[in-house]
This record gives C-alpha cells, sequence and structure tokens, in this order.
C-alpha cells in the first residue's frame, strides 16, 4: 500500500514537473521577443524599406508595430497581430515614403515593438534617432568644358549643395569613383574617368552621379566634346618558332595544358588569361590614394622606340587563318636588354609580382584612382605598399610573359581602365586638362 502512494506521488509530482516545464517554456516564460535590424539606418530618403527580423523562440509572437515620430507626431507604418498557429520568427519589409507621411528633413524617432504570446505579455522595444532627408543633393559642376580623346582621359570638378554618401562618374555601365578635394580652399569632388576606345561619335552617356545618406539619387549630364581618334590595326603571324619558346612559360598557371598542342595554349593565353589578367589589374587599382601624389609630367623610358602603341587591333593569324583578336592596352618600348625601369611619377605600389601575359610587372598607385603598369620585367626591384618617388628605378626591362622580345609593356590606368599613356607624357595636355581645371575658383 505505501508503494502504490508513492507511485501516485511520484506521478503527480511528475505531472506538475512537467506542466511546469511546458508551461515556463510556452505561455509562462519570461524571456522577451528580440528585434533586428538588417542594417543600421541612420537617414531615410524619399522611400526606404526597412528590414527587420522580429523572433520570440518559445511562446511565439503576438503584435509587432513599427511607428515613426516627428514632432510628437507618431505615424504608425505597421502593425500586425499573430493568432492561430505559432509564430515564433517574422521578417518584415517596411516602406516608409516620408511625402505621403508629411515628414520634413529632420530628426524622427523610429520605434519598433513587439509582444510575446505569454500570460505576461513579454515586450520588447528598439528606438532609434534617425534624420529625415528628402531633398537630393545637387550638383554643380566647376568644369564645364571638357575635350576628350577616344580611349583617352578626363579630369572633372563639382561640388554638392549638401554632403553625399557616394559620388562618381558613370560612364554607360563602367563607375568611376570621385574623391574629396578642395579647390581655392572650398570643398568639392575631383574624378578622373576613361572614354572607351569605340566611342561613338555622339559619345557615351556620360554623367554624375551622387547618392545622399538619405538614398536619394541626383544625376546631371557631363558636358564634352568627343574628339577624333584612329586607331592601327594589324595582322600578327605567330610563328612555330615563337609558341615553341613562349607556350611553355605558361604551364605553371593552368596544368591542365601540359597536353595541348602550343596553338591551343596561346589561344587559352589570349581568351581566359588575358580576362583574368585584366580582373587581377583591376583588384589592384580598386583602392587608391584620396590624394594626388604626382607631379609632373609622367616620365618615358629613356631612349627608347615605341614597338606597338596604344589601342592597335591585333589579328593573330596561324597558318594563314586568323585564331584569334586583341586590342594593345598600352605602349611597347624597347632600348637595350635589360634597360633600368623608371618609375613615371610618384606614388605607392599597389602590385609587385608575375602577371600572367604581362610577366613580371609592377602596378604604381598615383592617388585619385590613376595608376601605371609595367609588364614584361626581367626583374622587379620593388614591393607591394612600397612609395616611390618619380624616377626612381624600379626593375629591368625583359621578355617575361607573352613578349617576344627585351621590351618594356606600359600602360596607364584610371578607374580599372586603360588609357592612352602618350596624353600622359604630354606637358600640354596635363597643363590643358588637368592644371588649368584645377585653378578654377568659385
Amino acid at each position: 500500500m505505501k508503494t502504490y502512494k508513492l507511485y501516485i506521488i511520484l506521478a503527480i509530482l511528475i505531472i506538475f514537473v512537467g506542466f511546469g516545464l511546458w508551461f515556463f517554456n510556452s505561455y509562462g516564460e519570461f524571456e522577451n521577443p528580440e528585434i533586428k535590424l538588417s542594417r543600421d539606418i541612420q537617414a531615410i530618403g524619399q522611400r526606404t524599406t526597412l528590414n527587420v527580423s522580429i523572433k520570440d523562440a518559445k511562446s511565439g509572437l503576438g503584435q509587432t508595430t513599427v511607428s515613426i515620430t516627428q514632432n510628437e507626431n507618431t505615424r504608425i507604418l505597421s502593425t500586425v497581430t499573430y493568432s492561430g498557429k505559432k509564430i515564433n520568427k517574422k521578417d518584415l519589409a517596411v516602406v516608409i515614403d516620408p511625402i505621403s507621411l508629411k515628414l520634413h528633413d529632420g530628426p524622427a524617432v523610429l520605434t519598433i515593438s513587439a509582444v510575446d504570446n505569454t500570460l505576461w505579455k513579454n515586450s520588447a522595444t528598439l528606438s532609434k534617432v534617425i534624420s529625415v532627408d528628402v531633398i537630393p543633393a545637387q550638383i554643380f559642376l566647376l568644369t564645364p568644358t571638357n575635350h576628350i580623346n577616344p580611349g583617352g582621359t578626363c579630369m572633372v570638378l563639382y561640388r554638392t549643395s549638401k554632403p553625399v554618401m557616394t559620388t562618381g562618374i558613370q560612364v554607360e555601365d563602367v563607375f568611376f569613383p570621385a574623391y574629396p578635394t578642395s579647390v581655392s580652399g572650398k570643398p568639392c569632388y575631383i574624378a578622373y574617368f576613361a572614354l572607351p576606345l569605340d566611342i561613338a561619335p555622339s559619345g557615351a552617356n556620360i554623367r554624375i552621379y551622387a547618392k545622399d545618406q538619405g538614398g536619394n539619387e541626383t544625376v546631371t549630364s557631363v558636358p564634352r566634346l568627343i574628339l577624333k581618334k584612329k586607331f592601327r590595326s594589324d595582322k600578327m603571324a605567330l610563328s612555330e618558332k615563337f609558341l615553341q619558346q613562349k607556350m611553355p612559360e605558361f604551364l605553371p598557371i593552368n596544368p591542365a595544358l601540359r597536353d595541348k598542342p602550343p596553338i591551343e595554349i596561346f589561344i587559352y593565353i589570349n581568351t581566359i588569361l588575358r580576362n583574368e589578367n585584366f580582373k587581377t589589374i583591376q583588384a589592384a587599382c580598386q583602392k587608391s590614394e584620396a590624394k594626388q601624389l604626382w607631379q609632373d609630367t609622367f616620365l618615358r623610358m629613356k631612349d627608347a622606340s615605341p614597338m606597338a602603341l596604344f589601342g592597335d587591333k591585333r589579328t593573330w593569324m596561324y597558318n594563314g587563318k586568323a585564331i584569334g583578336e586583341s586590342v594593345h592596352m598600352g605602349v611597347d618600348l624597347a632600348s637595350l636588354a635589360t634597360a633600368p625601369i623608371e618609375a613615371a611619377n610618384s606614388g605607392t605600389v599597389a602590385f609587385s609580382g608575375p602577371l600572367g601575359i604581362y610577366g613580371n610587372a609592377v602596378i604604381i598607385d598615383h592617388g585619385y584612382g590613376l595608376f601605371t603598369l609595367y609588364g614584361h620585367m626581367s626583374n622587379i626591384q620593388t614591393k607591394n605598399g612600397q612609395s616611390v618617388k618619380r624616377g626612381d628605378i624600379i626593375g629591368n626591362s625583359g621578355l617575361s610573359g607573352l613578349a617576344g622580345g627585351d621590351h618594356l609593356h606600359f600602360s596607364v590606368i584610371v578607374g580599372g581602365q586603360f588609357v592612352n599613356p602618350t596624353e600622359w607624357w604630354d606637358p600640354h595636355w596635363i597643363a590643358d586638362n588637368v592644371t588649368k581645371k584645377m585653378a578654377v575658383s568659385y
């Protein structure tokens, strides 16, 4: 009889404990809901989407509310009551339209609250002071005259009516970031951008873009005159001697090429590897000093003869058949074998090492998105992050990479795009297109 009573007491205890566990993990729990914003929002513009994640792992959500308050007037943006099936997590996308809500520029308080399904209605609230910003920035161009060559560089200066988060020049689908600077002691933005070689005579869609902290966007066109520029084209015959000598150098890059005939290796190099090298160059040029590091005209390799020019269109021929094309994105300069290579201007080394078709290469950052590239070197005498002065020796010429003889491949890069180096060797071009523009006052 005692044993029977003990079992009954034990069963009651188990039921009581089980009920308690269930109760305090559901309708009797004391944990508050969790509220998280997908990003740290500081301001809202003409139309902003607020993404919020709200969860309550135990009892589930009972109600969520999103509101915004300005001048003691509260506008409810979203309110949801959860009934029926238990909802432990809810992702809300709340559209805030300040104009329809009759909000004005200035501070406001964003409030997000959640209540769970417990008997005690545990709650959580997230309040955040934000800025309402519905007036887009105005753009004022300071350099209204812009004469640009196809494949060339252009520099523009402009200011905005208020601070912006992102700004730069959009040329078709390529974006060139602008950098804050000052002219006549006043703040403005400077941007270098490149024109494609095959630009239409009517000119590309070139515009200044600005986005403020509220997400408001402003676009204005860049006035320009596109000059005429012709580029050469030629057929380049690939000899068996060249293929047998150079193609083995590229086998370590891709072991799958080991059993391929030399002409197939060349086709891979001229297409896939060339494209991969361009991506590497763009990655190296992604970050640039937000100041001008260069001075004076850019140096040209001493006592060197040009072998190939910027923009040369090459059709590669093998056994009388065209097997590929490429465009030469620099100038090839030949002097004596292993001739010393000078830094064309002052800057910081952004890349130093093997670079596929360019062989041993160095890329120097000159600030504001302007870079120079030196390829086919026999040796490199500098390293990443090193500061160099105009005229410093950075290595020697050679025939590393896709080179048939000892020479320097020299390129100029603006915002990740190749441009014509001859402009930067010309003191008159620099004076007209950079120096005189920087002398503007407002």
